[in-house]
């Protein structure tokens, strides 16, 4: 019986070793997936040296944030938290692996054409690095660089497939000599030797392992740019000029399972847009005060930390956080009140915005009244927890406002304010649904016991925290089964900017119960029942679990 037919643009099966011509589009596609991933090594590789802030993946990153629905970027925080950005690498880091493929295929087919789709990515690679507010000659050319690498690599390994996959001027696609004699004028198909035929595989198995060397001295190389290890480290924070208040004793409640009085650095919550953290030199910071203002005002990090800093126990919220989440952390900040900064510049009639803008580009929108307000501690904040800001949470500066979720106040790796009005600006989450101010919810939830726990018949420990920053907390309730609200023991609280922990023992018997809990702010008004999602300014509704009592 004679041999299949091959399928079009696929070589006809061959005698011997080497490549496998029924797998060739196999290898082809695996070809693509290497020469891509390989220029993804080579950008990230060569932003380590010369655009540690900015890389193309990150830069791609960016983008993806960017333009992505609402609806979608709601569904990732919800879905993974804080490891948001995991996830989008992976997903990024997904797609390059099929456009490769999907090169590497092409290129099979015709030459050419895979090259083509390579250099297509890499040009929107480096057009997503042109966007950004870091984009630098430097960075624009790391992104060049990943493009020429994949599209050099594609072309070179699936040139080596075609030669030993295919008889040398015999068309991809026709018929083989398997299929019959050759006719008598031709001259008989060129068979590859063994050694041309291993060439593909050792080229293939030599790129895998430049990929596998380049990823291992990329990560080196980014670690040490993004870490900024060597400035944080000799950073000696000054002695503040007006210390905290003490804690006071029975603000701590000291109920296992329940979430600490003050958030561990390792612990507190990072949501942000910098898919890759941004190292800043703090010798090199500056903060520029523009707008309408009588006179601009630039700050350098030495003259920061010469004025008469502040140390305060502020509580952060983002407004992502539905009801219950974990989005929410209390720390002890060091700083210089902004209000002091904006005193300096004297903004003008008619301001009452300040549009914060990040190193990355990030832009937030604060009522101008809640940075200069006397009563509220808003920070250019140096410190966390007794030591510099970490990276992550924005390391030289920040801001820090309490009475305000994140989006309209938190800005990480700070550079600019912009003294403006809401009718003249708008910022980052504003252009893309959220509300325009942002002040944060009487918002309360349940630490212990867990949803789903099993817990012994008889008085239950229920514990947890409230929070209503600037307003604080003067009760809190507990609910079983729908039955009547039974006060909680209320933790003296640190400050009305800080959260507040709750205790309340509860007799239950066996069986199934459902607890909810409520609280009340310092205006008495009682938090609402009302269930909301995050969007477009903060989830509402009682944080309600059930448990079994046995």
């Amino acid at each position: 019986m004679g041999a299949p037919e091959p399928r079009a643009g696929v070589p006809g099966p061959r005698r011997g070793h080497g490549v496998g011509a029924a797998n060739v589009r196999w290898w082809a596609a695996l070809s693509g997936v290497l020469a891509a991933l390989a220029g993804v090594l080579a950008g990230e590789f060569a932003a380590g040296l010369v655009s540690p802030s900015l890389s193309p993946l990150s830069a791609v990153g960016a983008a993806v944030v960017d333009f992505a629905p609402g609806a979608a970027k709601d569904w990732a925080i919800q879905t993974f938290g804080t490891g948001d950005k995991a996830f989008l690498v992976v997903s990024v880091t997904l797609a390059v692996v099929v456009l490769g493929a999907v090169s590497g295929i092409l290129e099979l087919r015709r030459p050419g054409l895979g090259v083509g789709l390579a250099a297509l990515v890499g040009a929107a690679g480096a057009l997503a690095v042109v966007t950004r507010s870091l984009a630098s000659p430097g960075a624009v050319a790391c992104a060049l660089a990943a493009g020429i690498v994949a599209m050099s690599l594609v072309r070179w390994l699936v040139g080596r497939l075609r030669r030993d996959a295919v008889p040398a001027g015999q068309p991809l696609g026709s018929r083989t000599h398997d299929a019959g004699p050759p006719p008598a004028a031709a001259a008989p198909p060129h068979r590859p030797g063994r050694l041309a035929r291993r060439g593909f595989l050792r080229a293939l198995a030599g790129t895998a392992a430049a990929v596998a060397l380049g990823g291992a001295l990329t990560a080196v190389v980014r670690g040490a740019s993004l870490a900024a290890a060597a400035a944080r480290d000799a950073l000696r924070l000054p002695a503040p000029a007006s210390p905290a208040e003490p804690v006071p004793p029975a603000a701590d409640l000291s109920v296992p399972g329940a979430a600490p009085l003050v958030t561990p650095n390792r612990d507190f919550y990072r949501i942000d847009t910098a898919l890759v953290v941004p190292s800043v030199d703090p010798g090199g910071w500056r903060l520029d005060v523009t707008g309408r203002v009588a006179g601009p005002v630039t700050l350098t990090w030495a003259e920061l930390l010469a004025q008469p800093l502040v140390e305060r126990h502020l509580t952060l919220a983002c407004v992502s956080n539905p009801v219950g989440g974990d989005l929410v952390g209390n720390a002890l900040w060091l700083g210089w009140p902004v209000r002091e900064l904006l005193a300096r510049a004297r903004p003008l009639p008619g301001a009452d915005m300040v549009l914060s803008r990040s190193v990355d580009g990030f832009t937030a929108g604060t009522p101008l009244e809640a940075l200069t307000d006397p009563g509220r501690d808003a920070l250019l904040a140096v410190g966390m927890n007794g030591e510099p800001l970490p990276p992550e949470h924005g390391f030289p500066v920040r801001l820090v406002v309490p009475g305000l979720y994140g989006y309209v106040s938190a800005t990480k790796w700070v550079t600019q304010l912009k003294v403006t009005s809401f009718a003249a600006d708008t910022a980052y989450w504003s252009t893309r649904g959220w509300s325009e101010r942002g002040p944060i919810k009487t918002a309360s939830r349940i630490d212990v016991p867990r949803g789903g726990a099993r817990v012994p018949a008889g008085e239950v420990t229920v514990a947890g925290v409230a929070w209503a920053q600037h307003r604080g907390i003067t009760a809190v309730e507990v609910q079983a089964d729908d039955g009547a609200w039974q006060p909680a023991q209320l933790g003296t609280g640190i400050s009305r900017d800080t959260w507040y922990q709750w205790m309340a023992r509860i007799a239950l018997p066996s069986g199934s119960h459902r607890l909810a809990v409520r609280a009340t702010d310092g205006n008495g008004e009682v938090q609402t029942a009302s269930v909301a999602p995050p969007a477009p300014d903060g989830a509402t509704g009682y944080h309600t679990i059930t448990i079994e009592v046995t």
